[in-house]
């Protein structure tokens, strides 16, 4: 297995990783935010168990946007 490091990396490597962290970091940003002001009847499951997934990358916070949220539920005043 080859290790590279950070300097051995070309210029668009280095962009597409920081292109990537940043993606996910905005994902899971938005899901933690939405997760933690959202009432909990608009979720579905827990919300703890939640703010655990979200942490999974890019999954976590997709899964929580396709699955986590209940978008029929009637919305408290």
């Amino acid at each position: 297995m080859t290790t590279y490091r950070w300097k051995d990396l070309t210029d668009g490597q280095k962009a597409a990783a920081l292109t990537a962290a940043s993606v996910q970091l905005s994902l899971a940003a938005t899901a933690w935010t939405d997760l933690a002001f959202r009432p909990a009847a608009q979720v579905r499951g827990r919300k703890g168990v939640w703010a655990l997934v979200i942490a999974v990358n890019f999954l976590g916070p997709i899964l929580y946007f396709w699955r986590g949220v209940n978008h029929h539920a009637a919305a408290v005043p």
